[in-house]
């Protein structure tokens, strides 16, 4: 296939950043997306001009790195796939392409598709983990999980931290990512203890970061790589009120 890529080119936080043309040749169906792109900043490289940046590690949609908007769909137009297990069969000769970083104030652009997700970090620091101790692995039926709470925490701790969520909300809340984290320890025995300071913690952190406030557009679970629900918010919802409740916050403070 040949193709015409339009690519966000930013050389750093501070510059103001364009869209720039490429045309790309003799692309195999059988390439990732990010394979492509590969080819591309050889090509760039051996004339002599700088190489895109794009984040990427295991290429396999396990790590999260991967994160692009192309056509303007986080992780491209397959639902249920990350960028980089997107593959070139999914586009056809002669298509125009647009390629761009998450766009969101709490991911600000550090080079070209590369933004920073620290924010998320923050976020996990503010609370998700335990403070039980587990020891060793125990045996697997010591402590009893009904089998509905732990599909649903699977489920929520499949989220990778991409932050394609972020990027297709239309308020940049990072709220399903925050919900994941949050619901993983809450449905489980061992997330108990912290289970009320933990979401406080974490919600906080997610509005301290720059994130904005969810309003149930639903576009996040549209785009999530791994299908987490929007019902996930809603359990978030339900511990923070019981957590306010118990910290004797009045509504609306």
């Amino acid at each position: 296939m040949n193709l015409t890529l339009r690519i966000w080119r930013q050389s750093g936080p501070e510059d103001k950043g364009r869209m720039v043309t490429y045309q790309v040749d003799d692309v195999s169906p059988d390439m990732s997306f990010l394979e492509m792109l590969d080819v591309l900043n050889e090509r760039l490289i051996l004339a002599g001009e700088e190489p895109v940046a794009f984040d990427h590690d295991c290429r396999e949609g396990i790590c999260g790195m991967c994160g692009l908007m192309i056509n303007g769909n986080a992780h491209g137009p397959q639902r249920g796939t990350t960028a980089c297990q997107l593959h070139m069969r999914q586009f056809s000769d002669g298509d125009t392409i647009d390629i761009e970083p998450w766009r969101a104030r709490a991911f600000p652009v550090i080079k070209d598709l590369v933004v920073n997700r620290g924010a998320f970090d923050k976020i996990i620091a503010a609370g998700g983990y335990i403070t039980a101790p587990t020891g060793s692995a125990p045996e697997a039926h010591s402590v009893p999980v009904a089998k509905a709470n732990a599909d649903a925490a699977f489920e929520s701790a499949a989220c990778i931290g991409c932050g394609a969520c972020v990027a297709a909300c239309p308020n940049g809340s990072g709220m399903l990512f925050t919900a994941a984290k949050v619901t993983q320890l809450s449905l489980l025995p061992q997330g108990q203890p912290e289970r009320y300071t933990r979401v406080i913690g974490m919600v906080d952190a997610h509005d301290e970061a720059g994130f904005g406030g969810c309003t149930n557009a639903g576009e996040c679970t549209v785009v999530c790589p791994k299908g987490i629900p929007l019902n996930t918010i809603g359990r978030l919802n339900r511990d923070y009120l019981k957590a306010t409740a118990k910290r004797g916050d009045t509504p609306g403070s």
